[in-house]
């Protein structure tokens, strides 16, 4: 009985492939070289897809010191108290607060 491994290279040859984790582990390096050529490939395990490999693009570059220098500006009060929003925090929410189960028992007892 003879093998077809051929079949099982040509369809690794297809472009948008999507292939098996075993073959994605014996054609690592084939898949990585065409992933280099700028092709998407997709692993799949039971016909799921789980993984896709891509070109992992330019190496980034800092950024250097004060290349925005100019663009952006902050008002000199910009730390200043809002006393519209110090109100929704500080302002007494009921006139009196709720008593809480301890002063209703002790009311109780006199």
């Amino acid at each position: 009985m003879a093998m077809d491994l051929v079949h099982r290279l040509s369809l690794l040859l297809q472009a948008g492939m999507e292939v098996n984790i075993h073959e994605a582990k014996t054609h690592l390096s084939r898949l990585l070289q065409r992933v280099a050529n700028g092709e998407e490939i997709t692993i799949s395990r039971a016909g799921v897809p789980v993984a896709k490999l891509i070109a992992a693009g330019p190496k980034m570059t800092s950024r250097p010191m004060g290349m925005d220098r100019g663009k952006i500006w902050i008002a000199d009060d910009f730390d200043a108290p809002d006393p519209e929003l110090e109100s929704l925090f500080y302002a007494p929410l009921m006139a009196e607060p709720p008593k809480t189960a301890v002063q209703r028992k002790k009311k109780r007892k006199k």
